[in-house]
């Protein structure tokens, strides 16, 4: 059993999910039980599945949760963009956050290839 406070993956994805949680508290009261609830829904995810995941027994099982934070991560990278081009990101808030994202992708397929590669 591993301990997921220890993975920077987690810890990425941890400061992911705090920023959208306050960037999202300024969005209009109609996206409440839209878009902002899905983002951060989703952006919670990621840190979620990491952490279920160290849980698990083996790297497979292990690797399987990672693959659910990418997508989570993926769907939270589309819900960014919607989010810029209906004006309720500027693009200042919405770079940095989208450049997170990559980055946390970009970590969980190094991770899960590690794991699956042993």
């Amino acid at each position: 059993m591993r301990d997921f406070r220890g993975l920077t993956v987690w810890q990425k994805a941890h400061e992911l999910t705090l920023s959208v949680y306050n960037v999202t508290s300024n969005f209009p009261a109609t996206e409440r039980y839209g878009l902002t609830s899905q983002l951060r829904r989703g952006s919670s995810s990621i840190p979620t599945n990491i952490a279920e995941g160290c849980g698990r027994h083996t790297d497979r099982d292990f690797a399987r949760f990672l693959v659910y934070a990418t997508g989570s991560a993926s769907e939270v990278e589309y819900l960014l963009l919607l989010c810029n081009d209906l004006g309720l990101l500027n693009d200042d808030v919405h770079k940095p956050l989208h450049t997170c994202t990559i980055e946390i992708k970009k970590m969980l397929h190094a991770l899960r290839v590690r794991l699956t590669d042993c």
